[in-house]
């Protein structure tokens, strides 16, 4: 077992002590996900199931985790394919169970197909079933005939688990806090990123498509050892820039527009997530430079509202506070800053939450809220930070602004002491930004 995985044992672990601290014991099943039909005999790219790959790093499809926690001790299992020399021949190498035992530090491997009659006398006489519940179909069917099964064999004086428990929840609260590993891998997918936003500036021009855009996106992602995106890229040029989500990335760049590019890498399973404007020609114009400094302004005081202790909607509101004011001071809104806010009239160009979670997924698990009230920021937990301003053409908008969108989002690691930027890498000033598209 190498270093690596020596962290997926452990996070097993972990979820083994919660398995005793919540039921008494039990056993975990958590599948991989299935692969996918794209079309006829076409499939989608294989990716993992986050919550398998979270507990094993093993990379392969039709593959399950079996963790028990019982009186005798706990064991780790893994079912995945066997070795096949003809299908190795067609679609690449397998590790089998022998070597993915060894490799990925399991105790016991077995065939996949070997699960109907293995499972059953690993669910049997434990107190409860921890898995994702919902998440597969075909998985939750599964599992009713596996507790079915072990009902069936009651008058052999076995007893089926008391529970079915959804594992995510205890999963969820692990992978908020993010280990050695997962920081090192997350702060590599951040550099890949910030390198292919700084590519894009350096590559737009007036009259290139979005689409060209993104391929210089695309290149620098596999070009230093991205497996894939880890979402559809947003290419945004001129009015594009104002739909939050728009994917189409099929317009012609106009000469005096600006461009918002949100997009980022997945390395080795982990998410990054950046968003970047620029002027297409290079050069900011009035508006735009107002705009676009109203929401780095805002981004910069959101930075300095992440830290240890805080509620994680605080930062919300103090993106909510700058944009207002400055909405305010640029004549788009009326009144005083608390009568803005109350009305809700900064809404109207800026409308979504400053940010969210990220890790294995670019909008990852983990709860915003518990019990009502905000989750504190703890070290280790990893958030985006993005404000913006979309102003489309309104009756109460002034011409020079309609069209102007802008987005500046940072990936960011709670410390101690505050703090740590992922992305700092990619231009943000306005000075930066026209330098990177000069080059």
């Amino acid at each position: 077992m190498n270093h690596a995985h020596q962290f997926y044992r452990a996070r097993r672990d972990a979820l083994l002590r919660t398995m005793r601290e919540q039921s008494g014991g039990g056993v975990a099943l958590i599948p991989t996900a299935p692969e996918v039909p794209r079309n006829r005999d076409s499939l989608y790219p294989f990716r993992h199931d986050s919550y398998f790959y979270y507990l094993s790093g093993f990379p392969e499809p039709d593959a399950l985790i079996a963790l028990v926690a019982g009186p005798d001790g706990d064991r780790h299992l893994l079912f995945c394919r066997e070795k096949n020399e003809e299908r190795e021949i067609w679609d690449g190498f397998r590790y089998g169970p022998d070597a993915a035992r060894e490799v990925f530090g399991f105790d016991e491997a077995h065939p996949i197909d070997d699960i109907g009659t293995r499972l059953p006398d690993l669910a049997a006489d434990r107190p409860a079933v921890f898995t994702p519940l919902g998440l597969f179909g075909d998985w939750d069917r599964q599992v009713t005939s596996l507790l079915n099964e072990v009902r069936d064999r009651a008058r052999s004086g076995v007893a089926a688990p008391d529970a079915v428990v959804d594992v995510r929840a205890a999963l969820d609260s692990m992978r908020l806090v993010k280990d050695e590993e997962e920081l090192r891998l997350m702060r590599r997918a951040s550099r890949i990123s910030a390198a292919a936003h700084r590519r894009a500036m350096e590559k737009a021009r007036p009259g290139q498509h979005e689409y060209e855009v993104e391929a210089e996106l695309t290149h620098e992602f596999l070009r230093q050892g991205a497996q894939a995106v880890a979402y559809s890229s947003i290419v945004a040029s001129g009015p594009n820039a104002c739909v939050l989500h728009y994917r189409d990335n099929n317009r012609a760049m106009q000469d005096g527009e600006l461009l918002l590019i949100d997009a980022g890498c997945e390395y080795q399973g982990y998410a990054s997530d950046i968003t970047r404007t620029f002027p297409v020609n290079g050069r900011f114009t009035g508006p735009q430079k107002d705009v676009y400094e109203l929401v780095l302004a805002a981004q910069l005081a959101c930075l300095d509202a992440v830290r240890p202790g805080a509620e994680f909607h605080d930062y919300h509101k103090v993106a909510e506070r700058v944009l207002a004011q400055g909405f305010i001071d640029l004549g788009l809104c009326k009144g005083s800053l608390d009568e803005v806010l109350e009305s809700g009239a900064y809404k109207q160009f800026y409308m979504h939450r400053a940010g969210h979670w990220l890790g294995m997924d670019v909008h990852d698990a983990g709860l915003y809220q518990v019990k009502g009230a905000s989750q504190r920021l703890v070290p280790g937990m990893v958030l985006t930070v993005e404000p913006g301003a979309y102003i489309r053409p309104a009756g109460n908008v002034p011409e020079p602004f309609w069209n102007i969108g802008v987005r500046i989002e940072d990936d960011v690691l709670v410390t101690a002491d505050g703090v740590e930027n992922l992305t700092i890498d990619a231009p943000k000033s306005v000075a930066d930004v026209e330098a990177a598209c000069a080059r």
